[in-house]
């Protein structure tokens, strides 16, 4: 029991940062319609930040590193895509992997190939013992960010007027800015909360490896883009679930594969989501009315 236990702590921990990864692409999408590609970059720029900052107390050191992601978000939204406003979606898909390369590239020019050690506070890498369950700290970190972060977009997107405002631009621009929506100030606030999501993802991942590196942000993007259309296309509901699918996948794959397959882990992943879609291919959930209905 208690090592089942433990299974499920880890599973709830890993999927709630998928959660939140997939919600910043989600939100996105479900806005303007963008694969947002560069989301992958924000989580970087968010952890070298934080190697920047290393020399201020932490609590600054993070928010500062946030603060940082959410200005690099608002400039590439506004020199990337703004210009693009209203093009194809391809146009639009093919831009962000040009912004994405871009800021990959620049940031190995800049800060070297090599990984830079990131000093976060000692407690965050300990243990709290609950009976004989081992909880790392970290993990509590990462659940309870998760689920600030839900009901605070949660209650933003239902009770707010620029959330209902985002919710109508979501389900039809057009209509949308005839009563009076402004599309500048609904993508601008897509973007930052994005970027939010992003930084606060990036400071998780670097807590839990303790390093920085110009790709850190390649893979959790790419874990994003399976959950998002794991739980459907445009649904922030969907994309935690489809967040939380892949956590518990993952942490039973790892717990049940041989050794000898478990370097193998995140293929049988993907094989398992690929029997998701076969079996579901619109996505877990589809909402027939506001795409960004919680």
């Amino acid at each position: 029991m208690t090592t089942f236990l433990q299974h499920c702590i880890d599973a709830i921990s890993l999927g709630s940062l998928y959660a939140l990864l997939a919600l910043g692409i989600a939100l996105i999408f479900g806005i303007m319609r963008l694969l947002n590609f560069a989301h992958g970059e924000l989580i970087t720029i968010g952890g070298y930040s934080l190697w920047l900052f290393r020399d201020l107390p932490a609590l600054l050191q993070i928010a500062a590193a946030v603060a940082v992601v959410v200005i690099a978000a608002l400039i590439i939204e506004r020199i990337a895509f703004r210009p693009l406003r209203g093009a194809d979606g391809a146009v639009l898909l093919v831009s962000s992997f040009a912004v994405s390369f871009l800021l990959q590239s620049l940031a190995i020019v800049v800060f070297g190939s090599r990984a830079k050690g990131v000093a976060l506070p000692d407690w965050l890498s300990s243990n709290v013992n609950v009976g004989s369950l081992r909880i790392p700290v970290i993990s509590i970190v990462t659940v309870a960010s998760a689920a600030v972060l839900l009901s605070a977009l949660g209650y933003f997107f239902n009770r707010t007027p620029m959330g209902v405002q985002m919710r109508a631009a979501a389900e039809n621009f057009g209509t949308a800015r005839l009563v009076g929506v402004r599309a500048d100030s609904v993508i601008t606030t897509a973007f930052a909360i994005s970027a939010l999501l992003a930084g606060i993802a990036g400071f998780l991942l670097v807590a839990q490896g303790g390093t920085v590196t110009a790709n850190m942000g390649t893979a959790p993007v790419l874990i994003a883009f399976v959950a998002t259309i794991i739980g459907g296309l445009g649904s922030l509901t969907g994309a935690v679930y489809g967040g939380y699918f892949l956590g518990v996948v993952t942490v039973v794959l790892q717990v049940a594969l041989p050794l000898s397959l478990r370097p193998y882990r995140d293929a049988f992943v993907y094989l398992a989501v690929i029997f998701v879609l076969l079996l579901r291919p619109q996505g877990i959930i589809v909402l027939r009315t506001s795409l960004l209905r919680a």
